[in-house]
């Protein structure tokens, strides 16, 4: 669906194009304040207001940053109901962009037929799906940028990402600071493992090194996250994990992102799917360490092989005591993945 005249839009429409309109009605309204929702990815969504300010300051600090003009193009596949996809919205209103707006999917060239934009918001799983067919590299290049956000990248993919031409970043953000405040540029000659933070933007730490953000988007409050992350200097940290992403095991605490960065290069042994590491409940160890991979079990020997090779790169504690398979994993509505429910659900055992 393009929204450029809602007078002029195609009928019948679909529920989910409904609700852009109904939206973009809203804001062309003058509507002050948005309920949303966060993604609950690490717990249950919480409803957060919004203002119009906030999200008007949000939308110009983009434009600025990816020199975002009048008449570009820019494609909306995220959530419209969640902050990623509702910012898509409020650029192209506040921007002058044209926007095409389509259902989130896996795959969201798969019912356009010119997917060429200036402009392009993703998260990993679809950047991924993508990249898996040669032409739609030669379509993604003609943009000015793509932003990844909403979940980690991983190795595999910030591999696949070298062979694009066109600046792609990773964004770091949530609902309370209104889409994202920091990136990270993952590909060319200017890509770094640390985020940059956007103009005008101020970071600190809190006693647990977890980062603290002040913005103009924020309505200039402070934000406290539970990211532990290295603060290089006012413009640039270096994310580390999540603080609740710590587990105790045995009275040993672990990292997880810890683990499944040092791991990274190896899970092609068993798939290039997607996994992470995960705290059980354990009668001794309080918690026990396994980890978590989308796809089908794998051979026995093909384990033993990627047990021997982490056991030379990971600590003693650091290394899974288990592997559990999972077919297709749980997301949130966001595209993240839903950790939570794959546990509770997927492998059957109670989630504290």
């Amino acid at each position: 669906m393009n929204i450029q005249n809602f007078n002029n839009l195609p009928i019948p429409i679909t529920q989910y194009e409904q609700e852009a309109i109904v939206f973009c009605q809203n804001w062309l309204a003058g509507q002050q304040e948005f309920i949303l929702k966060t993604s609950g990815s690490t717990g249950e969504p919480k409803p957060i207001i919004l203002t119009r300010n906030q999200m008007i300051a949000s939308a110009k600090l983009t434009g600025k940053t990816f020199g975002l003009q009048a008449g570009d193009k820019a494609l909306v596949c995220l959530n419209i109901n969640y902050i990623a996809g509702m910012m898509m919205l409020v650029r192209g209103i506040e921007l002058g962009l044209k926007l095409t707006v389509v259902e989130p999917s896996g795959n969201p060239f798969q019912k356009i037929n010119n997917p060429v934009f200036d402009f392009y918001a993703f998260v990993p799983l679809q950047m991924q799906n993508l990249l898996e067919i040669e032409k739609n590299k030669i379509t993604l290049n003609c943009a000015k940028a793509i932003i990844i956000g909403g979940a980690t990248v991983n190795e595999v993919l910030e591999k696949n990402i070298q062979s694009l031409e066109v600046p792609v970043y990773s964004t770091y953000g949530m609902t309370e600071t209104v889409s994202h405040i920091a990136i990270r540029r993952m590909n060319g000659s200017n890509k770094s493992n640390n985020f940059r933070v956007l103009e005008g933007v101020k970071i600190g730490l809190d006693e647990r090194n977890c980062l603290n953000i002040v913005a103009e988007a924020s309505n200039n409050e402070l934000i406290q996250t539970n990211d532990i992350v290295e603060i290089l200097n006012e413009n640039e940290f270096k994310l580390m994990g999540r603080f609740d992403n710590i587990i105790n095991s045995g009275g040993v605490k672990i990292q997880l992102e810890k683990v499944e960065n040092l791991i990274g290069n190896e899970m092609k042994l068993l798939t290039l799917n997607r996994f992470f590491a995960y705290g059980i409940p354990d009668e001794k160890l309080g918690q026990r360490l396994v980890l978590i991979v989308e796809g089908e079990e794998v051979k026995s020997e093909i384990k033993e092989l990627f047990f021997k090779n982490i056991q030379a790169i990971l600590s003693k504690y650091e290394v899974p005591k288990e592997i559990y398979f999972v077919k297709i994993f749980i997301e949130t509505a966001t595209g993240k993945v839903d950790k939570m429910k794959i546990i509770a659900h997927g492998l059957n055992l109670q989630v504290p």
